[in-house]
């Protein structure tokens, strides 16, 4: 029985630890959890009992002797420092998506995973979605061809003014360290390379911050991609549009898939494409293509089905669905985006760490000037806060 504990309370611990509590995950349960406001760990003791041991901060926890593995729901910011601490202190770690806000601390917190001989792993719940992972299998399989071409539209994290005004954190590059991408997208840009295959070997992004919002941060991006074997991709985000669209398109040799309204259609080529072209000698025409919706059978994408692996890991060997190092790769795509705003140009990936760093570092810097100088101007017309 694996005995796990919870670093952070807000909305994801705490729906973690209820399913936990009631033996959702076999061969696990949760003996602990770890919270900077001592009357939220009173709740706990009161709704779920003086079994549970609560601790203030997560480095008493990782070093008590009551938990052998922690899932980590706090801020994006301390991912990797508390996942780091939880590895040397010889804890199993399973944390909340995204891996962090910035590559280097990521990289940093992989090393620290390769060196231990603890699993570690990532809430990349919707890698479970039976209809991303049936994507998966048939590009695996060749079903589709070599991989031409990737589009994903994905407008429908509407977010209003008021979500934004929710907490101080929210949408502020010192709090969340970005926007849509950091917040709202980490499961699409993982699910964008870990179904296809593919990762970008260059970026050129466009993100806007604060469009038709009063925020820091971006919520309006159009990217495109070079792939390594000369396929292309576009990927458009943003959080303001009403209604918004949920469509990913990948284009191959042999026809073409879209995922849409919960449904995959393959639009399936009867022949490939580059053996047509090679054969044919009508000048106008195309291949025969078929059109079929692929059934998909059963539920998934829970964050349980993740945590129930995590722990299957743990107790049995069991392959990991979300292994914790492969969190980089998404972080990785936006980081670049982002990078490549900022400076106008193509980003090569992997990405130059450091210069993101430091361009990160002026929008905090930015920021914190705007805000002083906005409460010196209250001060000085009014006199007061």
């Amino acid at each position: 029985m694996v005995r796990i504990g919870i670093v952070g309370l807000g909305n994801m611990g705490t729906g973690h630890a209820r399913y936990l509590i009631t033996g959702g995950v076999k061969g696990a349960e949760l003996t602990a959890v770890s919270d900077v406001r001592p009357e939220r760990l009173a709740e706990v003791k009161a709704e779920w009992g003086q079994h549970i041991q609560g601790f203030l901060s997560p480095q008493e926890m990782f070093e008590s002797g009551t938990v052998d593995g922690v899932i980590i729901c706090t801020p994006h910011y301390d991912h990797p420092e508390q996942a780091i601490a939880a590895l040397n202190a010889g804890l199993h770690v399973l944390i909340e998506k995204p891996a962090g806000v910035y590559t280097r601390t990521v990289r940093e917190m992989n090393e620290a995973a390769a060196k231990s001989d603890k699993v570690f792993g990532i809430m990349y719940n919707q890698r479970t979605n039976p209809l991303y992972a049936k994507l998966r299998e048939l590009i695996a399989s060749g079903e589709l061809g070599e991989i031409r071409r990737t589009n994903w539209i994905i407008t429908d994290w509407y977010r209003s003014q008021s979500y934004y005004n929710s907490g101080g954190w929210r949408a502020t590059w010192a709090g969340e360290g970005g926007g849509v991408l950091i917040n709202q997208d980490p499961h699409q840009l993982d699910l964008w390379q870990w179904t296809t295959g593919l990762m970008p070997k260059r970026v050129r992004a466009f993100c806007q911050f604060g469009k038709h919002r009063d925020i820091e941060v971006e919520n309006d991006v159009t990217a495109y991609v070079e792939y390594e074997n000369g396929a292309t991709g576009v990927f458009v985000t943003s959080t303001f549009e009403s209604p918004g669209t949920n469509r990913f398109e990948i284009s191959g040799d042999r026809g073409k898939i879209v995922i849409e309204d919960n449904k995959l259609t393959f639009h399936r080529l009867r022949v490939l494409e580059s053996e047509f072209n090679e054969t044919y000698t009508g000048g106008f025409g195309q291949p025969e293509c078929w059109k079929f919706e692929i059934p998909i059978t059963g539920s998934g994408g829970s964050h349980q089905e993740i945590t129930q692996n995590w722990a299957d890991a743990i107790n049995k060997g069991t392959p990991l669905i979300a292994p914790g190092e492969e969190g980089i790769k998404g972080l990785m795509i936006s980081n670049a985006m982002l990078l490549s705003t900022w400076t106008d140009n193509w980003v090569d990936l992997p990405i130059d760490e450091d210069l993101f760093y430091d361009k990160l570092q002026e929008q905090i810097a930015k920021s914190d000037s705007k805000k002083n100088a906005n409460e010196y101007h209250t001060l000085d017309v009014t006199g007061t806060h």
